[in-house]
């Protein structure tokens, strides 16, 4: 019986880049960082999520995954064609203005929404989050 998801991945076309953008500017922890054959493993989460890591995946082509598939979802990436989910935070106006700060592009500035206060993010690979504060 699966009892969990541990893992989730966004697509990213450079790790060292990412790990600027998602640790350095979105204060998310580096979980994993390792070097294998022909692909390197790279995870972060947000500081004290632990059930749940984000692969930061970039992708290559290999048996699963032809070269043609890496350059569809490349050029998908270029048009901003995935919003690869949302994170929750308890003040998104403070956080908002915090990220805007560090060089975070956004999309759209916090907006009430029915279900809360929402803004939307964008990382720097074509990524949008929505950036959300639950009624």
């Amino acid at each position: 019986m699966i009892q969990r998801m541990s893992h989730a991945s966004i697509f990213v076309t450079d790790h060292d880049a990412a790990i600027d953008f998602y640790v350095g500017k979105l204060g998310f922890e580096l979980k994993n960082d390792q070097s294998l054959p022909n692909f390197r493993w790279v995870t972060v989460a947000p500081k004290g999520q632990s059930e749940l890591e984000i692969i930061l995946y970039k992708p290559h082509s290999g048996p699963n995954l032809p070269q043609a598939d890496v350059d569809r979802i490349l050029e998908l990436m270029k048009k901003g064609a995935f919003g690869a989910g949302a994170f929750a935070t308890a003040d998104c106006r403070k956080t908002y203005e915090e990220l805007k700060a560090k060089g975070v592009e956004f999309a759209s500035p916090p907006k009430e929404q029915f279900y809360g206060i929402e803004a939307i993010l964008r990382d720097p690979f074509g990524n949008w989050f929505s950036m959300t504060q639950p009624k």
